[in-house]
């Protein structure tokens, strides 16, 4: 199987040396898997395009969905950087894992968000009436479910290039379920 190395900074494209600059300004480093993604002249960009999007949801509710998505796609990489991002956005470490095996008891309205969120994943999309109604019925708007949609496939696709490339975690790792 092909092997996907880690490129430096000298080994990527001018736009994408200038990604990794402003990467090592804002978080002291280049995240391995967003390195990697860099092996390609516009995927990191295009990304980050796709992940920095507008959003009504909060960086607490992004996270959750990233927790959830992550799990059900097997994605250690990513459950453990967003392990680490939930809890600088309000959530302690026994709520990611909560959130990571389907739910969040500690707020109904985080629950129905999760509830669906797993539930557009595991079923590509093809979400019951009951977790819409619910999840509509805590606060949400249809309109935050079409954008839901676009979180979970943001997520899947980063989880999708860990599963391919499987870089080396770089952040501290989430505990196992």
């Amino acid at each position: 199987m092909a092997k996907f190395q880690v490129p430096s900074r000298g080994e990527v494209s001018a736009n994408n040396q200038e990604i990794f600059d402003n990467f090592k300004k804002g978080l002291g480093m280049v995240p391995n898997l967003y390195a990697v993604m860099a092996l390609s002249d516009t995927a990191l960009g295009n990304y980050l395009s796709f992940q920095n999007a507008k959003t009504t949801f909060s960086n607490k509710e992004k996270q959750a969905v990233n927790l959830v998505v992550s799990q059900v796609n097997e994605c250690h990489y990513c459950q453990s950087a967003h392990t680490l991002l939930g809890t600088m956005n309000g959530l302690t470490e026994e709520q990611t894992i909560e959130i990571r095996n389907g739910n969040a008891s500690f707020d109904n309205k985080l629950n129905t968000l999760v509830i669906l969120a797993k539930e557009i994943t595991a079923k590509k999309g093809f979400a019951s009436a009951e977790s819409i109604d619910a999840f509509i019925n805590a606060g949400y708007s249809k309109g935050q479910v079409i954008e839901l949609v676009f979180l979970v496939a943001e997520k899947t696709a980063m989880n999708y290039v860990q599963a391919i490339a499987k870089v080396e975690i770089d952040f501290p790792l989430a505990k196992a379920i």
